[in-house]
């Protein structure tokens, strides 16, 4: 029964760190939160403002699952505790494979759940907006960007989150000029926003004949979607604002007319765009609401004090600005230069699988060992 003893001192030193979440998460001020919302939508108006409503039980749903993660693991750590002792009283050692197999999941699931306490920002649990640019090279950046956009769905699908495009400007002969897309999704932002910069591609080029190895680069914006009742001052007169004739896919209504919006924030140089709603209204709507968010996440990022200070980003999309590198030939690897923390698997990183390079940079940040 050594096997369960030692199984049993694992667990009895998971329990402080157990503990610690529950302080992490502020568990009394979230249960004290809820039953304030609760008592909201009690009152007999609660409904008059359909926004606002839905607003409240949108967050009182988020703080129930937040609770909800320390009541699971207090949960599961009691009933593990409990099958130990059985089975120590009992001697039944064929127990141990699925004790042990239950303890993994829990461990694991701390571990995940400790990781979300990072996401501590203002706007971490905010939906993302990703904007993709390619860099100079033609044809090769361009599908370069399209692999970017198929690789940052592929993420998003598989943690359950929504994605729809904003805006899409196709190359001449193959991929994506530029791209907008929103990622619907609790954390979305707090997640996604380490995967702002420069990304490099190695590899032989399907689009040269001669089969030489090519560098590429495409740049990807990240922002959080600001809500509208966000207080962000943009000036009528500080905005160019362009109409233009949709491209892509869409249908005969986004082909015939001059939907599409193009705002340019001219004290910035910030330029926004959006061509996926069906009227230029709803259009522009989106597009200013990606340059509210655009200009927040600036602001943040730089610790400015009001919007006027703002600078648009002059970063080169090339050399020495890339924050990470995807090598295809002469060998498979994929690096991220801020963390080091690489995988050799490029097939399963292009379909999505992109955790490790996030959660590296989540507890980098958390450490301060990244450079600002």
């Amino acid at each position: 029964m050594i096997q369960l003893e030692e199984l049993k001192s694992k667990l009895l030193e998971l329990k402080p760190q157990i503990d610690d979440y529950r302080s992490a998460i502020g568990l009394d001020d979230l249960l004290d939160q809820q039953r304030a919302l609760e008592e909201k939508t009690a009152t007999p108006n609660f409904w008059d403002d359909l926004d606002h409503s839905s607003k409240t039980l949108q967050q009182i749903s988020q703080i129930k699952a937040k609770a909800g993660t320390y009541t699971k693991m207090a949960s599961d750590y009691e009933d593990l505790m409990t099958l130990i002792e059985i089975a120590a009283e009992e001697q039944d050692e064929s127990a141990y494979q699925e004790i042990q197999a239950l303890y993994n999941d829990l461990a694991a699931y701390y571990e995940e759940q400790k990781l979300l306490t990072l996401l501590s920002g203002e706007y971490d649990a905010k939906n993302a907006i990703l904007t993709f640019h390619a860099g100079a090279g033609g044809t090769e950046s361009q599908d370069w960007v399209q692999m970017l956009l198929r690789m940052y769905t592929r993420w998003a699908e598989r943690h359950g989150f929504k994605v729809k495009i904003l805006d899409m400007l196709d190359g001449e002969e193959a991929g994506i000029k530029s791209a907008s897309i929103l990622v619907e999704g609790l954390n979305a932002y707090g997640y996604l926003k380490s995967e702002t910069g420069v990304h490099r591609l190695v590899r032989v080029s399907p689009f040269d004949a001669s089969g030489r190895r090519h560098t590429s680069f495409s740049s990807l914006e990240v922002m959080p979607e600001i809500d509208d009742d966000t207080v962000v001052e943009i000036r009528e007169e500080d905005l160019k604002v362009d109409t233009y004739r949709s491209s892509g896919a869409g249908g005969q209504h986004v082909n015939k007319t001059e939907s599409a919006i193009r705002i340019t924030h001219i004290p910035t140089g910030v330029i926004v765009a959006c061509q996926n709603e069906r009227s230029q209204h709803q259009n522009r709507e989106v597009a200013m609401k990606m340059l509210r968010s655009k200009l927040i996440e600036i602001k943040e990022r730089e610790h400015l004090e009001k919007i006027d200070d703002i600078k648009g980003d002059q970063k080169d999309i090339g050399w020495g600005n890339q924050i990470r590198s995807y090598v295809f030939m002469p060998y498979t690897l994929v690096k991220d230069h801020r963390t080091g923390f690489e995988n050799g698997n490029i097939g399963a990183v292009m379909d999505g699988d992109l955790d490790g390079f996030i959660n590296a940079y989540l507890k980098a940040n958390s450490l301060g060992q990244l450079q600002k």
